[in-house]
């Protein structure tokens, strides 16, 4: 991927990856929501639009956030799994959960998400342990 980085700093290099309206909202609905496929992304409550969603998996897939694979028993459509270095980021959403129903519920009608007032490590270890048994049971073209 050609470098398209704002600057060296982690945090600007990070945003230019991640920071934008969609690719944290992806990154969420796989990992807490276990979707894989384009049509599950699509049907989000925030409706991102076919062109946009489409651009974001590129986008993540160019920096190996996530990896486009087959299924052994669907060969026809993509599906989509989390890297390894991606997983780490459920630390980050899990804070971001928490911050967002701390300081923005009085503005939105947040949803309650359970167990968010749980120690944020037993949350972020949940998190990783039902993705990783989610993917264990997926057989993919190698």
């Amino acid at each position: 991927m050609k470098n398209n980085f704002r600057s060296g700093c982690p945090i600007a290099s990070t945003l230019d990856i991640i920071g934008d309206k969609w690719s944290l909202l992806i990154v969420r609905d796989m990992l807490l929501n276990h979707k894989m496929t384009f049509k599950e992304f699509s049907m989000s409550e925030e409706q991102i639009a076919p062109s946009i969603l489409s651009s974001r998996l590129k986008l993540l897939t160019s920096y190996g956030l996530i990896t486009k694979q087959k299924r052994v028993d669907n060969k026809k459509e993509n599906i989509y799994i989390l890297a390894e270095k991606t997983i780490e980021l459920s630390s980050i959403l899990i804070d971001i959960s928490i911050w967002g129903d701390k300081h923005l519920r009085k503005f939105n009608e947040i949803d309650n998400i359970e167990g968010l007032n749980l120690e944020r490590s037993l949350i972020v270890s949940t998190i990783k342990k039902r993705y990783y048994s989610m993917i264990q049971d997926i057989k993919i073209i190698n």
